[in-house]
């Protein structure tokens, strides 16, 4: 099975749904970038559309005020897409199935550094509206945590329900006792 990346088997491709296709009710079309599978049926949306125009232009530009205008280009630009993705509800798709937030990957690291010495709470703006914004370095160790967080749920719901059937039996037992 192929895996998200050469030194991860925690995602695999029989993990990923990649452009994942959903029509909603008003004839409007979603596409996901990519959905993650999770334990417990959850899933996790990964948006990569982000545009580094902008970012391209700040590293391309010769003065200072250039560099300025295009960073502030670049950053304005990600607020405008944190804005449209928080707009569209990837996480009702998976309706219960789905954590509340989605990831939005900028694909170039020094692109995502850059907005984040310039506008420090573009971060914490992103996460006001359920984004929350990874990078190549970041996005890996998002999922695994993630997806470990889901796994610990599990485990601990399973042995809630141990914990129950010997208190049941433990009842049973007292009961016939009784008799």
């Amino acid at each position: 099975t192929r895996c998200l990346s050469d030194w991860s088997s925690d995602v695999c491709s029989s993990d990923l749904l990649v452009q994942d296709s959903h029509t909603l009710t008003d004839g409007s079309r979603l596409q996901p970038d990519v959905v993650i599978r999770l334990p417990e049926s959850k899933h996790l949306v990964i948006d990569s559309k982000v545009s580094i125009t902008a970012y391209t232009n700040y590293v391309q530009a010769d003065d200072e005020q250039a560099k300025e205008l295009a960073l502030n280009q670049h950053v304005a630009s990600l607020k405008q897409h944190i804005q449209g993705l928080s707009a569209k509800n990837y996480q009702d798709l998976y309706g219960l199935g789905s954590i509340d937030f989605v990831l939005m990957f900028i694909p170039v690291e020094p692109a995502f550094l850059a907005a984040m010495r310039h506008a420090p709470d573009l971060y914490q703006d992103a996460l006001k509206k359920n984004i929350v914004i990874v990078c190549p370095s970041t996005l890996l160790a998002t999922v695994r945590t993630v997806a470990h967080l889901w796994r610990q749920d599990q485990q601990n719901r399973n042995a809630q329900e141990i914990a129950r059937q010997c208190r049941s039996e433990e009842h049973t037992s007292e009961l016939q006792s009784l008799r």
